[in-house]
């Protein structure tokens, strides 16, 4: 802990919703050039806390000092203008216009001071300037539609330097992220930190927090139940804090014989230039296969393969003995093959429709009748309501609730919910749990041991290690576009499945 003053100081503050009562007595501070990781699971009071320090919810008691100044913002706007950036997990860009109109939306700079003239020309020199600040390598004028979702995080936390700000609040910014976007993030966060900022980084990810913070605060059920340096910490230490209980009794217990006899996927010689090179593997029927690695191990480039997304120029994939097209999506799903993209709220949701019609999308053949084709509703909600009630679905009505509203948690529990309505054979999953909190965790767990003891095959790709050796059978550990070991449930030893991923050591 530092002994300078705390840049932002927080002490007792409560807040109550209907006379329930959701923050109690929450205490904390954070200095400049400090990094405090917040964690928890959802509904622990992380999002109301941060909704007070940037003026969307006024506190119903307790002090905010920033600087050792009283503060009490009233707005949004208010937090913004005292030096406060809120960078959250929906981006407030303006898709419509360009780099430079979004970083100075509302302070253009002016030909004159006393006229409403704007200089175009400072406007494109002081955009370049605080894009060079965040290493965003791209035009002024280029429209930020265009721009990756890591780009406009960037562009977002550029427009927070134009105000200069202090203080920057991040609510899950990997979440969309891919990982070289996040890695690149991470270098900034760090970067603003060693200028003297003050950061507040909430996440679900435990060993990112716990790698790119300083300090770390712990709340449950509205209350801050642990408070430390994070190199003292460990993640079972996080989730003993955050949900009472220790990490092991997050993964469920396996009734099921696993076995590798019959494969349900068979991989051998595949190979994609440039991404993979000669990878070899099975997956066989009632089995959890997990994939490790390092970023840019080629992973998810694998998923995106054995799924026909991308091409393989040699090689062959088989599917209950079945040898599968390159590049032909259609052929997996005939053959009983699910994907669980990572990027679920690009890739596996549509973000604004509700839950039912996201969980029927893939499985709206199934539902139909053989004599009009037409689909037969009430069969389709009940098998959806059916299926919501056992992944412990927290959502209102399926048929008006927008997937939007949901957590991160159960948008993922929807996403899964629509490859199993099509009652798949081969389950393909990467990164699975990401920006999903530890309750939600265990339910997801729970049901991939329960899938798989039901006969499923599984595959799942995770940056997790903790979470590939709680839930697997079997690990295979990728370098450089090849699966270079091989890692028996008896064998599991996580400092040697790290060496295999750095290239120091093999297994099989």
């Amino acid at each position: 802990m530092t002994s300078a003053p705390a840049r932002l100081e927080v002490r007792g503050l409560v807040k109550s919703f209907f006379g329930v009562q959701v923050l109690h007595e929450v205490s904390f501070e954070v200095h400049g050039g400090q990094v405090l990781g917040v964690v928890g699971e959802n509904g622990s009071g992380k999002s109301t806390t941060m909704n007070l320090l940037t003026g969307i919810l006024p506190p119903d008691g307790g002090t905010m000092l920033l600087d050792g100044m009283p503060f009490r913002p009233a707005s949004r706007r208010e937090s913004d203008a005292a030096g406060i950036a809120f960078i959250q997990q929906e981006l407030s860009i303006f898709a419509n216009l360009s780099v430079a109109e979004n970083l100075f939306l509302l302070h253009p700079p002016r030909r004159f001071a006393s006229l409403p003239f704007i200089s175009r020309r400072q406007m494109d020199a002081q955009a370049r300037a605080l894009l060079r600040k965040v290493d965003l390598d791209i035009s002024p004028s280029a429209l930020a539609g265009a721009m990756s979702a890591g780009e406009r995080q960037l562009l977002e936390i550029a427009h927070a330097l134009s105000g200069n700000a202090r203080i920057f609040i991040f609510d899950e910014p990997t979440s969309s992220l891919t990982a070289r976007e996040a890695a690149r993030l991470f270098e900034i966060i760090r970067r603003l930190r060693d200028d003297g900022v003050a950061i507040l980084y909430i996440s679900h990810n435990l060993e990112e927090v716990l790698d790119l913070s300083t300090d770390l605060m712990v709340m449950r059920d509205g209350r801050v139940t642990l408070r430390a340096a994070s190199a003292s910490l460990s993640t079972n230490e996080l989730v003993l804090a955050m949900v009472g209980r220790p990490i092991e009794t997050l993964f469920a217990p396996r009734t099921a014989a696993r076995t590798r006899a019959n494969p349900v996927l068979e991989v051998s010689g595949l190979t994609a230039p440039g991404f993979l090179e000669n990878v070899g593997l099975q997956v066989g029927r009632a089995e959890i296969v997990g994939i490790a690695g390092l970023l840019g191990s080629g992973r998810s480039e694998l998923a995106r393969t054995l799924f026909g997304l991308d091409r393989h120029s040699a090689g062959v994939v088989r599917v209950n003995g079945k040898g599968l097209p390159s590049g032909n999506v259609q052929a997996r799903l005939a053959a009983g093959v699910a994907f669980l993209t990572e990027d679920r709220r690009h890739d596996g949701l549509m973000i604004d429709a509700s839950v039912a019609d996201n969980m029927a999308l893939a499985a709206l053949p199934a539902f139909a009748s053989p004599l009009t084709r037409l689909i037969e509703r009430k069969r389709l909600l009940q098998a959806i309501q059916q299926l919501g009630q056992h992944l412990n679905l927290k959502s209102g009505d399926v048929r008006t609730t927008p997937v939007r509203s949901l957590s991160g948690g159960n948008q993922q529990k929807v996403v899964l919910g629509k490859w199993l309505l099509r009652q798949p054979r081969l389950l393909i999953l990467d990164e699975p749990t990401r920006g999903v909190d530890v309750g939600a965790k265990q339910d997801i767990y729970r049901l991939f041991a329960e899938l798989a003891d039901a006969g499923l095959a599984i595959l799942v790709i995770s940056s997790e290690l903790e979470e590939l050796i709680g839930i697997c059978d079997r690990i295979y550990v990728m370098r450089r576009g090849e699966l270079t070991a091989e890692f028996a449930r008896e064998r599991f030893d996580r400092e040697a499945i790290l060496r295999a991923a750095f290239g120091q050591g093999h297994a099989a």
